[in-house]
């Protein structure tokens, strides 16, 4: 049996995804005749073993070191919370944000 990915068996088309469905002998692909698309490729992964998300990437900045600055400024937020110094706040909770922001767009 060939080695698929979650990727490979989304780009399969139905009657592919079928012809492979009928050589894996799993509880899980049952009635693998009358399933759509995506129950179909659902089911051939949990029956392979395979993780059935979609792995996303970042790509272009260094995703370690702003998620390292996000947990000091997370830091820092709740240090001015218990200070009660509510104008501190709103700058700290921007960068946050920012730098959230910063690795949504990096990914692909």
């Amino acid at each position: 049996m060939a080695e698929y990915t979650y990727e490979d068996l989304k780009n399969h088309t139905v009657t592919q995804l079928r012809e492979i469905a009928k050589g894996l002998e799993s509880e899980e692909v049952r009635g693998y005749s009358t399933m759509h698309k995506e129950d179909l490729v659902q089911a051939i992964c949990r029956a392979l073993g395979l993780d059935a998300r979609v792995h996303h990437e970042v790509v272009g900045v260094d995703k370690k070191s702003i998620k390292k600055r996000i947990r000091e400024l997370k830091k820092k937020r709740d240090e001015v919370l218990a200070a009660g110094e509510g104008k501190l706040l709103k700058p700290i909770l921007r960068k946050i944000h920012h730098l959230k922001r910063k690795i949504h767009k990096a990914t692909v």
